[in-house]
């Protein structure tokens, strides 16, 4: 009777782990989390050096006005530094994500890794535009707290179609934003804990539990 039992729990897992593996896309590696999180730290460290290094641009935000927001070189290059961090994180998730999806034998493009794509551009899109508008708007101490609360809100959003542990870190951003928007000024440290260091966390946290044991 026991025997019958626990095969019939064996069954239902089995039947289980297939619908969870057809159902959400489970390739991510914690290693993208680590990778990411570095990039962002060593993007903010070249942002921060950039700073110090053009001595004209050593002003309060406020006196920074929209019309010539576009045409300051420092601006410039914290756009180029974000958009070679973001090129960089994407990159190697790709890469990790198709050989863990190649050592299990999964397409490393299927119907659940649009969906999770799909879910996940939205939001992020959408906090993109927000921030290229407020930054042409001049109000940049808001910049950093949108980001981390949009993307936040995207790893929630996305969370339903891969690993849900990512809701954790998609709650912890939002958070972090939030808090942001009352403890104004420090924007740029709360962008480095959001984007570099729970990034970090989030990926040995994600390597032990799921990388390591495969």
């Amino acid at each position: 009777m026991d025997i019958n039992v626990n095969k019939h729990l064996e069954s239902l897992t089995e039947i289980r782990s297939l619908m969870e593996k057809s159902s959400k896309f489970i390739s991510l590696s914690g290693l993208s989390g680590i990778f990411a999180g570095g990039y962002a730290l060593l993007g903010a460290a070249a942002a921060f050096w950039a700073n110090i290094h053009y001595n004209h641009l050593r002003i309060p935000i406020k006196d920074f006005s929209p019309e010539f927001s576009l045409q300051n070189s420092f601006l410039l290059f914290c756009l180029i530094d974000a958009l070679l961090i973001l090129i960089l994180s994407i990159v190697t998730a790709f890469i990790f994500s198709k050989q863990k999806a190649a050592k299990a034998q999964q397409s490393i493009w299927d119907k659940s890794a649009q969906r999770l794509a799909i879910n996940l551009a939205i939001p992020l899109a959408t906090g993109g535009v927000f921030a290229i508008y407020l930054l042409l708007d001049g109000n940049y101490k808001l910049i950093a707290p949108s980001m981390l609360i949009f993307y936040g809100l995207a790893l929630f959003n996305a969370s339903k179609y891969t690993i849900g542990d990512i809701r954790y870190l998609g709650l912890t951003e939002i958070a972090l934003g939030l808090i942001n928007l009352f403890v104004t000024g420090y924007g740029f440290w709360f962008w480095c804990l959001g984007f570099g260091v729970m990034h970090i966390i989030y990926g040995l946290v994600m390597y032990r539990k799921y990388d390591s044991a495969a």
